[in-house]
Order: C-alpha cells, then structure tokens, then sequence
C-alpha cells in the first residue's frame, strides 16, 4: 500500500535531538477503510480504492449508497484510488488502515492538497508585478499589468501573457517531505515543511517517488 488519505491539522514546531528547530505539518493519516480492490483479471489493473471520514447514510448520495453496500461499509465522505503495481493478496474489503501500517518514520511522501481560494486577484498579487510609477503623471495605473501586446505585431495578445485572474483553489503537490513523528495512538503525522491548503483541508499521502 503506498497512500493513505488524511487532513491538514496545522503547523507547529518541534526539536530535533541535536537541537535544531523543525518546523512540521501536523496531518492526520487514517484510519481509511478499503472498499474496493481491483486486480488485472476484472478491471485491468491493480488498485486499491479507500473511503475515509465515515458520515451517515442520509449525507450520501443514492448511488454511493449501493457502492458501499456492496462493500458492507458504512458511508465515507472522501474515497481515493490507488493504483499499485505488485497488489498483495491480503488486501480485503473492510480492512482498516492506519498511518503506522505503511509509513515509518524517517520515509518521504507526496503530499497532494487543494491550496487556499483567493478568487480574482491582479497581477501584483497573482504574479508577483512591481506595478507602474508613482510619478511622472501617472495616477491611476500603480497596480496595473502595463502593456500586453503590440499592434504592429502579432497584433494580438500571445497565448500565456500573465494576466489577472481566478488565483488559488489547485491541486498542488509537495514532494519528498520528511516524515518527522508518527503518534500511532491518535494516527498523526508529522511532516517536515509545509503543505497546501488550509486547516482541515483534505490531504492525500503516497509515498514518495524520490525513495526509489
């Protein structure tokens, strides 16, 4: 198993034996509840599919419903797919995963979450734009983008010129962060660094690419 599904508690810091100040996100990992496994016989590929929050049945929609039935699971609020390469054969559905069952300390993860929403926002703010002068009889123009094309050529504005716009609300990943500290008891992990998105936003945890 190479993810898990979790939420962002917040940040803090914590001290390193040495001394040193670590700064760490504070996830909870799990516990997630297999409600289905695939394999290249039926499906053509192997995964494993996780629900994590368990809500109450009148919170789900119909069609869900019947998904988790066929499971004998209660409902979930959020269900994520892993695929995975070499699927073990004790994968059953209903089985519980916690964070100590496939994390150690000292590993690196990926971690994917939804980066906080700051609607339309301008340039100065979106792209980081000095923005026009405060003198030479400007005065309105102090957070504009400036010129964004030329009529004599192309006579259109090209394609990717930095503009104002919907900025936040992607999904963003972080990878190769260190994993700190896993309280087993209250499945918590500590990240070193910081992750997108806000408290309580919804984080999913893979094991990291750079460990190959």
């Amino acid at each position: 198993m190479i993810g898990l599904l979790g939420k962002k508690v917040g940040m803090t810091t914590i001290f390193a034996e040495d001394g040193r100040r670590v700064p760490v996100t504070v996830l909870t990992a799990g516990p997630c509840k297999v409600i289905q496994v695939k394999n290249p016989e039926d499906d053509g590929y192997s995964a494993v599919q996780l629900g994590y929050e368990p809500i109450p049945p009148k919170k789900s929609k119909k069609p869900m419903l019947g998904h988790f039935k066929k499971a004998g699971v209660q409902p979930f609020r959020k269900l994520k797919e892993f695929t995975i390469e070499d699927l073990p054969v004790d994968f059953e559905v209903g089985q519980e995963i916690k964070a100590s069952d496939i994390f150690n300390e000292g590993e690196l993860v990926d971690c994917t979450g939804v980066s906080k929403g700051k609607g339309f926002q301008g340039v100065v703010k979106r792209h980081g734009f000095k923005g026009g002068p405060k003198t030479h009889g400007q005065a309105d123009k102090f957070r504009a983008p400036g010129s964004v094309g030329a009529s004599s050529y192309p006579s259109r504005v090209v394609k990717g010129m930095r503009m104002g716009g919907h900025m936040g609300n992607k999904n963003i990943t972080v990878r190769g962060l260190k994993i700190v500290k896993i309280l087993e008891e209250d499945n918590l992990l500590l990240v070193k660094g910081s992750i997108a998105g806000p408290k309580g936003g919804y984080v999913v945890i893979k094991r990291s690419k750079k460990m190959k």
